[in-house]
Parts: C-alpha cells; structure tokens; sequence
C-alpha cells in the first residue's frame, strides 16, 4: 500500500472479549450467566481509539475465520480504520472470557490455542505494512508469541534501522499466555517472553507498560518512578508507566520523571483503558507531525504534556463506559472543557 501522509499503523491481533452482562439473567440455578461478544483485543481496540480521535490509522491485524470475525471488521470500519491490512486466515478468532470484580477491574480467560494472530510471516507483512510511513504500534499477545513474534521483531528492526518511522510497543502481558501450561501449549515462558520484549523495546521509541505488567516482567520492582526512568534508559525516547487510577508516570532519558493525574470518573469497568491511553498519545503525536525519534526528542515538555493530559482523559472517559468503548473525539474536547 502506498502512503502519501504520516499514518497510524497499528499492528496486533483480534480478540472477541465475551464479558458478562451482570443484568442478565442467569437462569434458576444461577448456572447460565449472560455475556455480551464484544470486538476486542489491543490492537484493534487502539486503532478504534485512534479513529474516534480522528486520526489516519491503518490496522495491520490476521482476521481469524467462523461467525464472530463479521463483527470485529464491521467494528473497525465504523470508527474510520482502514482496512487494506487485514489478511484472511483460516484459523479460528481468539476469544477471551472476561471477568469483573466489583471495583471493575478485569480478570481473563483465554481460547486462543491455533488462533490466526499469532501466525505472521515475513511475507504477510511486507504485504500490509507496504510503504506507510509515520508511526507503527505493536504490542501485546501477538509480538511476543511464535511463529509470528520472530516476524515482527524483525520489521520493527528493519523500520528502527531506517530511521523513517516513530515505533510504539505496549508489552501488555497475559501472564497465563506468557508462562505456565497454556503458555507452554502456545510457545511461550516467562524466560523466553522478556526476551522478546527485550528485543522490542530496545528498538522502541515509545513505550507504554502498566505497573501490572511491570510486577511480572521484573518481580523485585518497589520504586515506579526509578523503574520508568530505568526503562528509559533501556532505548526509548519515552516511558508511560501507568497504575490504574494513579498518576500516570512519564519519562525520557535524562530528564526527571514528570506525574500525570488521571480524572476522576465514575468507573464502570477498565477494559480498554491502556489501549485508549495509547491510541490518544499516538493520535496526538501524529498530530503534532512527530513521527522520527529526532522529532519526539525535540518535542518540548509543554506540547507533550498538553497531549498527556489529553490521553489521559480519554482512557478516563473509556472507563466510564462498558467494554472498550473510547470517545470520539467531539466527546473528548467536550469533556476537556468541562475539566
């Protein structure tokens, strides 16, 4: 595909996430709980996100086969993403089973075992990706589970060499995916996970990681402020640490690690939340023409903060709602004016 302007290439997997309707009713034995499909996954949730905001974005994803794969297509074209990055699989969509505890935090179980996302070769992404230009996402379960996580550790190589390309990774673990028997059953340990997020993150720019992630990936953690200002050592540009509803921690090398306050809302549950976090500094920074590392280091505090602040709003306003649903970007500047 041919780009003539900076785009938003996001590069992932599709997830339906089955998540419960907690007013349906489960039946007189208590033992058939509703739940409602909804398209998810980070990457098509990020490139929704960023489409809502308005921002050109492309999603580079494998679009498993059966019933459910309708829905995840449709649901992206609505939100202004474009598609020519999709590859037809054969294999099956990846659902994941989503649990709520009562402060809206969510818990998951995966079927994903054979899943198209993880199956990317070299060729498949040279299709996809083409020429674009201006900043690629990758993260999650797909850029650190084989076969395919060997595939995009080297396109993200080839776009970091090149120089022409701002790259983002958001690590975002599933710990029983990453390690454990059903880890094993795809690929992964834990061992052989940080490794390819070694590798990853050594050629990002960007690099959005939760304190969650950061408790598996580096267990002995106690200080937040020292690991985001040591993973920007690591090789990017930029560090977003997040915590929940804590202050979102920012760092860039050589510079003290600065605090964004994250509004305060009326929670429904925080599925989506670091996705749309991610699409809205993505969105923003496209926005502001930065699309090289040379650009991003010469973007000064008060621009980035002002785009900060912004991301952080717009996961807020996702955890208002049910599911990964983040705002548009009317509803963004609405409720900016009303903070």
């Amino acid at each position: 595909m041919s780009q003539g302007s900076a785009v938003l290439s996001v590069l992932g997997e599709f997830v339906v996430d089955l998540i419960p309707d907690l007013a349906g009713d489960a039946g007189p034995e208590g033992t058939a709980p509703h739940y409602i499909a909804r398209p998810g996954g980070n990457a098509l949730n990020v490139a929704v996100a960023a489409g809502r905001l308005g921002a050109p974005v492309r999603l580079l994803a494998r679009l498993g086969s059966g019933p459910l794969a309708a829905s995840l297509r449709r649901h992206a074209e609505l939100s202004g993403v474009a598609l020519d990055g999709l590859i037809a699989a054969t294999e099956p969509v990846s659902l994941a089973v989503v649990g709520l505890s009562p402060d809206g935090s969510a818990d998951y179980g995966f079927h994903v075992l054979g899943a198209a996302d993880w199956q990317w070769t070299d060729d498949e992404l040279a299709a996809v990706y083409g020429d674009a230009h201006g900043i690629l996402h990758v993260g999650s379960i797909s850029s650190w589970t084989p076969p395919g996580t060997d595939a995009i550790a080297r396109l993200v190589a080839r776009l970091d060499e090149d120089g022409g390309t701002l790259i983002s990774v958001d690590p975002n673990l599933r710990p029983m995916l990453a390690d454990g028997p059903v880890g094993a059953s795809l690929g992964n340990s834990a061992a052989a996970v940080r490794e390819r997020l070694d590798r990853l993150v050594a050629r990002a720019d960007v690099v959005k990681v939760s304190a969650e992630d950061l408790e598996w990936l580096e267990p002995a953690t106690t200080d937040l402020d020292e690991a985001a200002a040591a993973w920007a050592r690591r090789g990017p540009e930029l560090v977003l640490l997040t915590d929940g509803g804590s202050p979102l921690r920012v760092a860039r090398p050589g510079r003290p690690v600065r605090h964004v306050p994250i509004p305060r809302v009326t929670v429904a549950d925080t599925v989506g939340a670091g996705d749309s976090l991610a699409a809205a500094l993505l969105s923003g920074l496209l926005e502001a023409g930065v699309t090289t590392r040379a650009a991003l280091e010469a973007l000064d505090d008060e621009r980035l903060g002002a785009i900060l602040d912004d991301a952080a709003l717009v996961a807020a306003l996702n955890c208002t709602r049910v599911g990964a649903d983040p705002p548009t970007r009317a509803e963004l500047a609405a409720a900016r004016s009303s903070h």
